[in-house]
């Protein structure tokens, strides 16, 4: 299906200025946490970049989900946390500096991980006539030039001009809000009649992978002894995902509106974990250090 300049031309470049946001948040320095708590980004990054896209594997074939809607969820489950994920992480009381270095780090690893994922899924779930797969290759050159170079020029200017830096952070902020909302309205108008029994049949998926995400972050961080703020945090990087990087993929890379539809549904549904995720931590106080004994 033709998708149009939206898509093509838009999508991307939206994309590349959230990510010069994502940079505009960042200084050197903010690295430091990859030394300073070597356990919390190992395990983020593994779960992350490893685990949550292997737990996709297990959700699409449990559910026995459509070709295109099980690669669509595996395709939302390797893409790494966006900058929605540090703004959660920082409302909630997490640990700032760990979301951030998880959702670079992370962005950096799937330019490697995620089509090697993607196309592992489409061998699994389609049949060896299907041609349709997602480009390596040219995967990787698009991921480096719509992540790596505008997160290097966001740090630039943060680091030379740090008042323009915290005023366009917040507008971009709201750009890629809009970006999110505007792209999903688009593809459920471009599937039509279709889109009502696509969003019944990848709901639930998207629920399932997104309560798997936070189980793994909290429970997990908890289980390998992290402290209560990072494990927070880990919840907030696995639930809240760069759905715009998934849609871009799935639409400008691949031409699949069906495949994209996991990410739409999950783009939606991440807002509303992520809320009950900030009320959680609220009401509990998981998400402050814990008291010296």
């Amino acid at each position: 299906m033709e998708q149009g300049p939206l898509f093509e031309i838009g999508l991307p470049i939206a994309l590349f200025l959230i990510m010069i946001g994502m940079g505009l948040t960042l200084t050197v320095r903010d690295f430091r946490e990859v030394v300073v708590a070597p356990k919390a980004t190992l395990f983020g990054c593994i779960a992350q970049v490893i685990l949550l896209p292997l737990i996709a594997f297990g959700i699409a074939t449990a559910l026995a989900l459509p070709p295109a809607l099980a690669v669509g969820l595996v395709l939302i489950a390797a893409c790494p946390g966006g900058t929605t994920s540090n703004l959660f992480a920082f409302i909630g009381r997490g640990d700032v500096a760990l979301s951030i270095v998880l959702t670079v780090i992370a962005s950096l690893l799937t330019i490697i991980s995620l089509p090697l994922f993607v196309n592992w899924a489409m061998s699994v779930y389609y049949d060896a006539g299907v041609a349709l797969q997602l480009p390596v290759l040219r995967t990787v050159i698009t991921l480096f030039v719509i992540i790596l170079v505008p997160v290097g020029i966001g740090m630039l200017v943060r680091r030379y001009q740090p008042g323009l830096a915290a005023r366009a952070e917040r507008i971009v902020a709201i750009f890629g809000l809009v970006v999110l909302v505007g792209v999903i309205i688009a593809i459920l108008a471009s599937v039509g009649d279709q889109a009502l029994a696509l969003l019944n049949a990848a709901g639930v998926a998207a629920v399932l992978l997104n309560i798997a995400g936070i189980v793994v972050g909290m429970g997990g961080g908890l289980l390998v002894g992290l402290s209560r703020p990072q494990a927070f945090t880990l919840a907030v990087e696995l639930g809240i995902k760069n759905g715009t990087l998934g849609l871009m993929i799935a639409l400008s890379l691949m031409d699949s509106p069906e495949i994209s539809i996991p990410a739409a549904v999950y783009g939606l549904l991440m807002f509303v974990f992520g809320f009950l995720l900030l009320g959680y931590s609220r009401l509990t106080g998981i998400g402050r250090p814990e008291k010296a004994a």
